[in-house]
């Protein structure tokens, strides 16, 4: 870590705070709004932490949205991400040599590999200067952040949690939130589609207790590494290797048998009870709501190390945009090649971080036949994370490119009809608050390779098309309409809601030749003309086998808040959102460095 604050620093993407900043809301507010800035803002270091509730001051500082931009992504991979893309594509296409000059170059190649395995040093690393056993353990000694104020406690949010198989055949790097209980307690919160729950239900079926060590910092792209989508079994640090050209050197963890890389800045070792499970949460995360509380697995902590000159690496999750954003854009980048090849006629894809990036994928492909979209739809379907994702956009070769948003919206609203839609059902990320049930809900294709001849609506300006939908429903409360020039423009409709949006739709319907796509939000916490923060609100509030409805040429989407109206029975979550008094001291003492144009822009409370 100290030699990427060095890097930062050079290259002026390294912000440092002095002031005394509590691990309790105020760190973690900063880092926020810092992230959301044009670029993603700075990374930052804070070097005075502090927890007021305990009256603790820590000696080390804490390291925060070192991936938060194009540019830092970047610099820390030490080259091009595009170039990484390139390699793995390159490797994926190798052919036998067909002269002696192939056979060099390929020998070249092939000579450059050897160094993408770990290799495993005998002795201690400098992560294990120094020693926490027995009744030293405390894990109130580490900057561990609480985010957000409903949250359960503090979390460690960047850990990389390394686990390994029954047999210790297969090991896995991930990266999962974890929950500290007290001294010597941490909750896993690895979801039962991730690989460390495939290891630990190896390790209850056999009665034993499963080893984890946690590692904090050393190089970020071990970071990084924890969150890369790879195949079940296949060593995530491989993606280390290969970036940098050397291997990741690991030593042994100290009371565990599991391997770890020297450099790292903490390491937490520790065994979970297979048979104990906690109540974890809740936790402010990615989607922007409260995750809510649930029972997950529970380590007991056997060591903490630290190397002498130790920094902490933290993450920030909530409202987007955040650092995720960054991360995510790399990871889709470097993986294009392997998704081409399930899809070997994809051309491009976007995941949009104000939708979650599960939430929404939009996919060009060269289309070879009828039906060719809905079977790639399929596919993504079918492929590891991407099986998560809940709405898929899919257009053609012409498509404008995916990230220009404004003329990629005219080109899909000039070819939609309500027929090319389809909803099926799959599974869905834990994380998902709006299926009716857990883990499996509705998912919605579009498929606008092909242009559809439809006229347009009959325009009324907002206002008067906000006084006929009142008469036809007076819960309305607000309407603004989008994409105007279109064949399909999207009417959105805030409302007090007190009755199932289907049937604020079908009372609409004899408006169709004004309205094409009505989306219906709650009235509370809305920006009706906040096209961003729409977005985000409603590819989380769907589930396209409920709130998806169709009348001729008409479609309406409920993007509201779900509950006995709708027949919804779970728990609805609430939003994550800062708390203003924490702003407020942050303002008052000079530190709070954040437009207010740009708050209301994200809604952060």
């Amino acid at each position: 870590m100290k030699q990427t604050i060095s890097i930062l620093k050079k290259a002026d993407e390294l912000t440092i705070i002095d002031d005394e900043l509590d691990i309790y809301l105020e760190i973690p507010h900063i880092a926020y709004a810092e992230v959301k800035k044009e670029d993603g803002g700075n990374a930052i270091l804070f070097t005075n932490v502090v927890d007021k509730k305990s009256g603790t001051k820590f000696e080390e500082p804490v390291l925060m949205n070192v991936f938060g931009s194009y540019r830092r992504c970047e610099i820390l991979f030490g080259r091009t991400i595009e170039s990484i893309a390139d390699e793995i594509t390159e490797l994926l296409h190798m052919k036998p040599p067909a002269g002696i000059m192939d056979k060099i170059s390929m020998g070249s190649k092939l000579l450059s590999l050897k160094n993408i395995f770990p290799k495993r040093l005998s002795g201690r690393g400098e992560c294990q200067k120094v020693q926490y056993l027995d009744d030293e353990i405390d894990l109130y000694k580490l900057p561990v952040l609480t985010t957000w104020e409903q949250d359960g406690g503090p979390f460690i949010t960047m850990g990389q949690v390394y686990t390994q198989s029954l047999d210790g055949e297969m090991v896995n790097l991930g990266m999962y939130r974890l929950q500290v209980y007290d001294k010597n307690h941490l909750g896993m919160h690895w979801q039962i589609h991730k690989d460390s729950s495939h290891f630990f239900d190896q390790y209850q079926k056999a009665g034993k207790k499963m080893p984890v060590s946690i590692a904090i910092g050393g190089n970020p792209l071990y970071t990084w590494c924890a969150t890369a989508p790879l195949p079940y079994g296949v060593n995530e640090l491989l993606m280390y290797g290969l970036i940098t050209k050397t291997p990741a050197q690991l030593v042994k963890s100290i009371t565990t048998p599991l391997y770890i890389p020297k450099d790292v800045d903490y390491v937490i070792e520790g065994w979970v009870d297979t048979h104990e499970l906690k109540i974890e949460g809740p936790f402010g995360d990615h989607t922007g709501y409260y995750t809510l509380e649930e029972e997950y697995p529970v380590m007991e902590v056997s060591a903490i190390t630290t190397r002498k000159d130790k920094v902490f690496l933290a993450t920030v999750v909530g409202k987007p945009p955040l650092e995720d954003k960054y991360m995510g854009w790399a990871t889709g980048k470097i993986f294009f090649p392997l998704l081409k090849t399930t899809v070997p006629d994809l051309i491009d894809y976007h995941m949009p971080e104000n939708s979650g990036f599960h939430n929404l994928i939009i996919a060009k492909i060269k289309t070879l036949y009828k039906g060719h979209a809905k079977q790639s739809m399929h596919a993504f379907w079918g492929v590891g994370q991407m099986s998560f994702v809940k709405h898929a956009i899919f257009l053609d070769e012409n498509a404008p490119k995916l990230e220009n948003y404004q003329a990629l919206a005219t080109y899909i609203l000039n070819r939609f009809t309500p027929k090319c839609m389809f909803v099926t059902e799959g599974i869905l990320d834990a994380l998902d608050h709006s299926s009716p049930e857990t883990l499996v809900g509705g998912k919605l294709g579009i498929d606008v390779t092909a242009a559809h001849n439809v006229e347009a609506p009959q325009l009324l300006d907002d206002e008067a098309l906000l006084t006929k939908v009142k008469e036809l429903v007076p819960d309305v409360v607000g309407l603004h309409q989008f994409m105007t020039r279109t064949k399909n423009p999207i009417t959105v409709i805030s409302v007090n809601k007190t009755k199932n949006a289907k049937e604020y739709f079908n009372a609409l319907v004899t408006l169709s030749t004004n309205i094409r796509i009505v989306v219906f939000v709650d009235a509370e916490k809305n920006d009706i003309e906040n096209a961003y923060m729409l977005v985000w609100r409603v590819t989380n509030n769907i589930d396209s086998q409920r709130d998806i409805y169709t009348s001729g040429l008409m479609v309406g989407v409920d993007g509201t808040n779900k509950n006995q109206l709708d027949g919804f029975t779970r728990e609805w979550p609430d939003d994550v959102d800062c708390t203003l008094s924490v702003i407020e001291s942050l303002k008052e003492r000079g530190i709070w460095d954040f437009e207010d144009k740009l708050y209301d822009k994200y809604q952060l409370s």
